[in-house]
């Protein structure tokens, strides 16, 4: 398998997921509510697996490795444009949970946000994993020899396995300082 084995992989979860987003927005359209644990779970998801595991990825071992190349400045442009997309995914999850929790306290304006947000996020995702299947990854594998990729791809299976510490280490702290 090669490096960007996994993070297609992953791409076919995260459009699962947003398949399921697209029937609660439908949901939410039909019946002018929404059940703020669902929220809690696609924040969850988009946050720790698309986010923090899978862009995890992207950012910190194959951007990073990319940074050592020579790329070309298309594949220079195409990077840092995913960067800025990924952030843009970032704030966009942040005002779904700055949204959902003002609508789990009773504010029912709050529902607009919740699906503004949920629709940017069922339009954005699909684009920017069409750049990075298609594009990026397919031009990105040229500037690495096998034995780099395969150093990579033994690197994201680390990350993986060190990621479900990570996200339970930081459920603990966050009560911690609750306290």
């Amino acid at each position: 398998m090669q490096a960007r084995g996994p993070l297609m992989i992953e791409h076919r979860l995260i459009e699962r997921m947003l398949a399921v987003v697209k029937d609660v927005l439908r949901e939410i359209e039909a019946k002018h509510r929404v059940d703020p644990l669902f929220v809690d779970t696609a924040v969850d998801f988009i946050g720790v697996y698309a986010d923090r595991t899978h862009h995890g990825k992207e950012e910190d071992i194959l951007f990073r490795e990319l940074r050592n190349k020579p790329l070309s400045a298309e594949d220079r442009r195409i990077m840092n444009e995913l960067i800025e997309e990924h952030m843009f995914g970032r704030q966009i999850t942040k005002a779904l949970v700055v949204a959902n929790t003002r609508y789990r306290n009773g504010d029912e304006t709050a529902l607009a946000g919740i699906a503004e947000n949920l629709k940017t996020l069922t339009e954005f995702y699909p684009k920017h994993i069409e750049k990075e299947d298609k594009v990026f990854f397919p031009a990105s594998r040229a500037y690495f020899t096998e034995e780099e990729d395969q150093a990579m791809l033994a690197e994201f299976w680390e990350f993986d396995r060190k990621m479900i510490h990570e996200k339970y280490r930081s459920v603990v702290e966050g009560f911690e300082r609750r306290q």
